[in-house]
């Protein structure tokens, strides 16, 4: 099983997950179908099937466009809203495409309708992979769109968090940089968050994506991970796991990035006026 990590839009991710063997592959989130055929086209692969995690129009909004290119295309989602859907999964249901396994777990909130999906081969010495849309990032969680701090509680614990803990995570966006700045917010003695946001901040000044991650890691730096930590119950003044989960997420809802300041270089060109000509243009 190879996935190829595949940078669309502003700060999408969409998957294309090649079963070796066959050269049959699935794509997660088909959200760009040019780009997406270019490198079905360069991998040499057969597309048999579409997984969207959900409706949103940066996730799904190549399935109509690539039905039409293969009319054989199978689509699965777990809600009407999504385009050219064939095959609504539910949780726990399982699907099969060559060696490679994969269920579908239901994880409503960012939408009432989002289904992950955690991917694995029988006997491969590869870790399993939990392709997880806008529920769980790297660092952080999807905001409540559609849903409650209740259910996204029980997706990140009961649900995703009791996967095994070398899932590989393939989440929908790159907010990896963001994400940590509000985790060492939250924790600010945190050494893991530290060290993953300067791994990441590397990344991004390279251009390169942060996924995957391991559930495992998440643990260690996610907020979102560790309602039950000291720290993350004293930034939020609650106890409760699920009142320190809401009172994260209208905590990161409300965040702004710090701002970067400018270098003294900068100062000094604005005190001696030299950006005035550029300033009054539109």
């Amino acid at each position: 099983m190879k996935v190829k990590v595949i940078s669309v839009l502003e700060d999408n991710y969409m998957y294309l997950v090649i079963e070796e063997n066959t050269k049959e592959a699935v794509v997660v989130d088909a959200a760009v179908p040019k780009r997406l055929l270019e490198i079905v086209r360069k991998e040499g692969v057969t597309l048999k099937a579409i997984l969207t995690t959900h409706h949103h129009w940066d996730h799904a909004r190549g399935n109509e466009e690539l039905a039409k290119v293969y009319p054989e295309l199978q689509v699965y989602g777990a809600d009407e809203r999504i385009g050219a859907l064939t095959h609504k999964v539910t949780h726990n249901e399982e699907l099969k495409f060559g060696d490679i396994n994969v269920r579908c777990l239901f994880t409503p909130c960012h939408t009432s309708g989002h289904m992950c999906y955690f991917m694995w081969e029988e006997n491969s010495p590869d870790a399993p992979a939990l392709f997880s849309g806008d529920t769980l990032f790297i660092g952080g969680c999807g905001k409540f769109f559609e849903g409650t701090a209740e259910q996204m509680y029980k997706n990140l614990t009961e649900i995703l968090g009791a996967l095994p803990k070398d899932t590989k995570v393939f989440c929908g966006h790159e907010y990896t940089v963001r994400n940590l700045k509000f985790a060492l917010k939250v924790e600010p003695e945190n050494e893991s968050v530290k060290k993953k946001l300067a791994w990441a901040k590397l990344r991004d000044d390279e251009d390169l994506p942060t996924v995957p991650s391991t559930l495992q890691e998440e643990f260690h730096y996610n907020p979102f991970l560790r309602v039950s930590e000291e720290a993350v119950q004293k930034f939020t003044g609650q106890t409760a796991p699920v009142a320190v989960l809401r009172a994260l997420r209208t905590e990161k809802d409300n965040f702004k990035k710090p701002k970067e300041r400018l270098t003294p270089q900068a100062m000094l060109a604005f005190e001696w006026g030299l950006f005035g000509p550029f300033m009054g243009k539109k």
